[in-house]
């Protein structure tokens, strides 16, 4: 059997990607350093939450929710993936299946009206989940969904349902992990540093420091891949699919994108959507 690795777009074997919460007001300034350095996220958000046109906010809150203007005008769909976070932010593990799927639909369809596109991906609100949620998901049209469970590791998930991160950007080793993310040379298994988080709390913590920090040394390096969620679940789900002869002398690709694999020489193979490849 021929071992074949996943590799993402252009053969590259890392992967970063961002998540934050809510569609608050600083997610601008957010993207607006994520665009300067090359990164790429996902934005989670409460569609029954939003806030209305002509909203003042008192000088001393610091979560102030976007309205639907803004929210139009402050996601580039060229760096940023939306994705749910249930309608009205409800703790969903006290919910039972049939609020859950309310939850996540009424979401689905409010924000796939605003932003005239599909949506399969979201975030627990809070984070905590059970299996009643988890398994309402896949009948709400979820593929993943990301919990606040931090790993501080690299790996690939393997149930996006119940999707970890590497870290939160208050973790005290941050930069340790970016360092250690940007030393290493993977020779098998794909790596992805994944970073969640709200963007409002750099402004309550007075930190945005630390984004511009990471950014900084995370961004616009030729070996890596940013993307958005979705763009990784998605690379990940057509390795998965990928059809292979009973010898293990061919492989097929029968998704609509190209299929990025190494070989454990480290020889990187780019499979066209539609094709056949013979491995020598």
């Amino acid at each position: 059997m021929k071992t074949m690795f996943l590799r993402f777009p252009g053969g590259k074997a890392k992967a970063i990607t961002l998540s934050y919460d809510d569609g608050v007001q600083q997610d601008i300034q957010l993207i607006e350093i994520m665009r300067r350095h090359g990164l790429k996220g996902t934005f989670n958000i409460n569609a029954g939450c939003i806030a209305p046109d002509g909203t003042v906010y008192p000088k001393d809150r610091i979560s102030r929710r976007l309205t639907e203007s803004q929210m139009l005008s402050a996601y580039p769909e060229d760096i940023c993936e939306i994705a749910c976070h249930g309608y009205t932010h409800e703790f969903m593990n006290h919910c039972n299946s049939a609020v859950v799927c309310n939850e996540v639909l009424e979401d689905r369809k409010a924000l796939e009206a605003m932003f005239e596109r599909p949506i399969h991906g979201m975030a627990y609100p809070f984070g905590p989940f059970n299996d009643t949620v988890v398994s309402a998901l896949p009948m709400t049209g979820i593929w993943y969904s990301r919990t606040t469970v931090s790993t501080e590791k690299f790996e690939i998930p393997t149930d996006w349902l119940r999707m970890p991160a590497t870290c939160h950007h208050k973790n005290p080793r941050l930069m340790e992990l970016a360092e250690n993310f940007l030393q290493m040379a993977p020779t098998r298994d794909a790596k992805l540093f994944y970073l969640w988080g709200h963007s409002y709390e750099f402004e309550r913590d007075n930190n945005w420091n630390v984004i511009e920090e990471f950014a900084s040394l995370m961004g616009n390096h030729d070996d890596i891949w940013y993307a958005t969620n979705m763009e990784i679940y998605l690379a990940c789900r057509d390795y998965q699919r990928l059809e292979t002869s009973a010898d293990g002398s061919m492989i097929h690709n029968p998704s609509i994108r190209s299929v990025w694999l190494a070989n454990r020489q480290g020889e990187t193979f780019e499979i066209l959507p539609g094709a056949t490849m013979k491995l020598s």
